[in-house]
């Protein structure tokens, strides 16, 4: 039997007709509105008025656990993203991170919502194959203390400059019934320790939108959105400073009457005991700002004068209050300053007993305080 002849097919020759098929595919669907969003997400940017139709939250909202404000963000962002994909480690219903009315990606089926199972590690390393994809978005969910088991393709991630976000839920001992095995006390210190990965513990309901965007804002790196179980109370942006601040990183809150004396720092659930002390305080004559810090990383990316506007160097008496290990808070409170935060572990019991137990209360900070200025 005689040999076929065939023409010889170059293999760049084959890829420039397959690139040029798919091009020409390309061009006939840019006038779909789905094709052109995922384009502009592909191309680094995202579509226009993705931000439009966010959540905004007033004192009459009353005290909002900073999950579940996440999650009504999620509903917002993936009516305008459309390639934003959600999934958690079968604990969607705590972390708010279904997206309703969405399919679930199943077997002959491709939806938004991923069930990955409890399997942590999995989860980070295909949320890192999914950014490999132009255009796709993921994020996706498990408590705070689980970071450690996806700590791997996180630190992949921010090696890589891959920009999944992570939503971390349950986020310090608050989380009091489920005893100290669930409390993630050093988790915040070793994270924000990670190059490249940016942490932001929001503060109230607003902080949580503003650190989405700021999330989706980053794509240089991955995000971590630490979260909380309880509620909080929804900071009054009429009388103090607009939650856009959390862009920064850090910025003043509430801002000092008179000279300024006193200096407190918080980050999420602590910002509220912050801002009970500073009226307590500028009610005896003491000139007190409230600093919320929610992420150390974008404040330390903003420049010098800026950060000296919110922490002027010439006020050194400053306590700060945070949920967590204290380790690292000493930058920002210097050697004269206090920081109330964790030296060791949780404890079983109701959240309101743990928190009074290790000092996160308004009262502990007003006493800490007025030590500093004794």
């Amino acid at each position: 039997m005689r040999d076929r002849e065939f023409a010889p097919i170059r293999l760049d020759e084959r890829g420039a007709e397959q690139e040029a098929a798919w091009q020409q595919q390309l061009a006939a669907k840019k006038s779909c509105p789905e094709v052109a969003d995922w384009l502009t997400v592909a191309d680094g940017e995202l579509p226009a008025g993705w931000g439009s139709d966010l959540p905004e939250y007033t004192v009459e909202d009353g005290a909002k656990a900073t999950r579940q404000v996440s999650g009504a963000a999620i509903q917002a962002l993936a009516k305008k993203i459309p390639l934003l994909l959600g999934g958690s480690a079968d604990l969607a219903p705590s972390n708010n991170t279904e997206i309703k009315g969405a399919d679930s990606w199943l077997p002959g089926q491709s939806g938004r919502n991923i069930h990955y199972g409890i399997r942590e590690h999995a989860m980070g390393s295909i949320m890192n194959g999914l950014c490999h994809t132009p255009g796709i978005i993921p994020f996706a969910g498990t408590f705070f203390i689980f970071a450690d088991y996806m700590r791997p393709p996180i630190r992949l991630a921010a090696m890589m400059g891959l920009a999944p976000i992570y939503v971390m839920t349950h986020d310090s001992i608050g989380l009091g019934e489920d005893g100290p095995t669930h409390q993630p006390v050093e988790h915040l210190a070793s994270l924000r320790a990670m190059p490249n990965l940016t942490v932001i513990r929001p503060g109230d309901a607003n902080e949580t939108v503003e650190a989405w965007k700021a999330a989706l804002v980053n794509r240089q790196g991955p995000t971590m959105l630490v979260l909380t179980r309880q509620g909080l109370p929804t900071i009054d942006r009429e009388t103090f400073a607009p939650a856009s601040g959390l862009q920064q990183g850090g910025y003043v809150l509430a801002a000092e009457e008179g000279e300024l004396q006193m200096i407190l720092i918080a980050t999420g659930s602590e910002v509220q005991h912050a801002m009970v002390a500073r009226e307590a305080l500028q009610a005896e004559g003491v000139g007190t700002r409230v600093v919320s810090l929610p992420s150390w990383e974008l404040f330390e990316a903003q420049d010098q004068a800026y950060r000296d506007q919110v922490l002027p160097p010439s006020c050194d008496r400053r306590v700060a209050i945070e949920a967590g290990s204290t380790f690292g808070w000493e930058r920002y409170v210097g050697s004269a300053g206090k920081v109330i935060g964790m030296t060791g572990y949780g404890a079983s019991a109701p959240i309101a007993e743990l928190m009074t137990r290790f000092g996160f209360t308004a009262e502990n900070l007003l006493k800490e305080a007025r030590a500093l200025l004794d």
